[in-house]
């Protein structure tokens, strides 16, 4: 009831964030049914209007960056070009650039760099396949948060020296024409 309040008003009130926060400090309950409304709203942000998404993301960002909700319930957002909408993407952005406002980038970013955290937000910063990383370095970097992206760009780094997997077990390493990864194999 809170969340949907909040997401009809005209502009976003930092009253709801401060009421929503104070719920789920008092009790444990409340901080679950808002990490369960998260995954909720995220998972059904295209069905909203761009005020509503914006107030609704403003209000998540707010319950993250002071740590209302645990930063575990991010594990269900991905940001790769598969798995986002435009919607999903303005809602991230929004949300992220609430809890830098709140926290400041730096402490944001060393938030991120905790090892419960950084398991949690593998989906956010993947480092799985080279176009996943690629995509969220770019809207990373896009929304000014670059300085998130930092351990995923030395994964590129290090990661675009090895050959294809094929050429690593047919010991051609010097005529591998396409870097995979490790994955799959190259025409070599």
């Amino acid at each position: 009831m809170i969340i949907e309040c909040c997401s009809q008003e005209r502009s976003y009130s930092n009253f709801y964030g401060l009421v929503g926060e104070r719920f789920s400090k008092l009790n444990r309950v409340w901080t679950e049914c808002f990490e369960m409304a998260f995954q909720n709203y995220y998972d059904t942000i295209h069905h909203y209007e761009t005020n509503r998404l914006r107030n609704i993301a403003r209000f998540f960002g707010h319950m993250f960056s002071t740590d209302a909700i645990s930063w575990v319930a991010l594990e269900c957002v991905k940001v790769n070009e598969d798995d986002t909408t435009s919607s999903s993407r303005i809602f991230v952005k929004i949300m992220m650039n609430e809890m830098m406002e709140v926290m400041g980038l730096k402490t944001l970013g060393e938030r991120f760099k905790d090892p419960e955290i950084r398991h949690a937000c593998q989906g956010m910063f993947p480092m799985d396949v080279p176009k996943n990383t690629r995509f969220s370095i770019n809207y990373f970097t896009s929304i000014g948060l670059g300085v998130l992206t930092e351990e995923m760009r030395e994964y590129l780094k290090v990661s675009a020296v090895f050959p294809c997997y094929h050429c690593v077990l047919s010991y051609r390493l010097l005529e591998c024409t396409e870097t995979y990864y490790g994955t799959t194999s190259c025409n070599a």
